[in-house]
């Protein structure tokens, strides 16, 4: 399948900045089911870019702006050539072992209530694979899945208790949980056409993957009930949600920040 992703955002400043930083994990890269066809990152105004990696291996763009400045719009565009692969990952770069994956994070730290729900899901399952399957299936059927985004402070402990998970917080919840059954479990951010949001254009998408030794990574979609695959577009990993943000970073001024995303995938023609 051939995606085309249309990724804008803009901030507004309600006081001119003298300076504008940002962080960007937007640029997907090739693997064993997707290639990139082209990618590119645009700003409106004057702006520095400076291309890099961080620990994970994602692909990070260093985006500096000098004001004074009330608005920066960044446009992000691209296609990626996909395959189906029922979510067997393979060709990433791996640059840290999976134990790691094991760590608990403020955002991931399973509670007691996560705790008792993955003993009683997975505790009559001995295959690693099984129970990363069982998982996903329980907690999509167990959590409220809603569309749009949700703050960035809600805990998977916040999310599992609450419900109206966003597919931010069911990745975050199944990965609490995979880590509680001893799964190594990464988040993952993305891009999905057919995924809870894509109708509404407001947000990217997100899920996780589980280490299973003999076998590897594999993906699985909380938000879905199921392993992600041909329409999808993976870009960025990370222990929790906050190591593969799309954006983050500072500005060096006064006054309120609006913020207006805009995310939009559709299926290419392929050639």
């Amino acid at each position: 399948m051939r995606l085309s992703i249309d990724h804008r955002t803009r901030y507004s400043f309600s006081q001119p900045q003298a300076r504008v930083v940002q962080l960007l994990r937007m640029t997907p890269q090739d693997d064993g089911a997707q290639s990139v066809i082209n990618w590119s990152i645009d700003v409106d105004c004057d702006a520095r870019l400076s291309k890099g990696r961080d620990g994970y291996g994602n692909i990070t763009t260093m985006l500096y702006v000098d004001g004074p400045v009330d608005h920066v719009e960044i446009m992000v565009r691209g296609e990626v050539a996909t395959d189906a692969y029922a979510g067997l990952v393979s060709g990433t770069l791996e640059t840290l072992p999976p134990v790691l994956f094991l760590r608990q994070t403020a955002l991931t730290r399973a509670d007691a209530a996560i705790q008792d729900f993955a003993n009683s899901v997975c505790g009559a399952v001995s295959s690693p694979h099984r129970r990363a399957e069982t998982l996903n299936v329980a907690l999509f059927e167990r959590l409220g899945l809603r569309a749009g985004r949700s703050p960035k402070t809600r805990t998977a402990a916040e999310a599992f208790t609450q419900g109206g998970a966003s597919t931010r917080d069911a990745a975050q919840v199944m990965i609490a949980a995979a880590r509680a059954a001893g799964l190594p479990a990464r988040f993952v951010s993305g891009h999905c056409l057919d995924g809870p949001n894509a109708g509404n254009h407001k947000t990217a998408h997100c899920w996780v993957e589980v280490f299973v030794e003999g076998t590897g990574w594999i993906g699985f979609d909380p938000s879905m009930g199921r392993h992600p695959g041909e329409t999808y577009v993976r870009v960025a990993i990370g222990l929790d949600a906050s190591d593969s943000t799309p954006l983050s970073g500072t500005r060096m001024g006064g006054g309120i920040e609006e913020l207006d995303v805009a995310v939009h995938v559709e299926a290419g023609q392929d050639q």
